[in-house]
């Protein structure tokens, strides 16, 4: 399986990039996916996930400004953030879901986002 994340870039405070993840390989066609980010100095943590029919949960901290999707046909995973913060400088990463980042061994290529105040 590959994963491979695209649409970071550079954006100031207050605006929007949505980040695309293109899943290949042999792929569960029914997993829950999630998008990760690590932020230098820091742990990689959960932004947001995705069941194969769609429901959706997110960190506390972007809930309301990141919306996660799915293109199921494409394999193709999503996450639209808006009203970006400073602290939501990162690279990001797309995976199967998991609760415990720490527990994954594999990630594939991330996109750095950062955002200037």
């Amino acid at each position: 399986v590959q994963l491979q994340a695209s649409g970071g870039g550079l954006v100031q405070a207050g605006g929007s990039l949505r980040l695309s993840c293109a899943v290949s390989g042999r792929v569960p066609r029914f997993n829950r996916m999630g998008w990760y980010r690590q932020a230098p100095g820091k742990q990689r943590e959960l932004v947001a996930g995705i069941t194969s029919s769609g429901s959706t949960n997110y960190l506390d901290s972007v809930k309301g400004r990141f919306t996660i999707s799915r293109d199921n046909a494409k394999n193709t995973l999503y996450l639209q953030m808006n009203s970006l913060k400073s602290e939501d400088t990162a690279v990001y990463y797309c995976n199967f879901y998991d609760d415990y980042p720490s527990r994954i061994r594999f990630w594939g290529q991330g996109t750095l986002v950062t955002v200037s105040s």
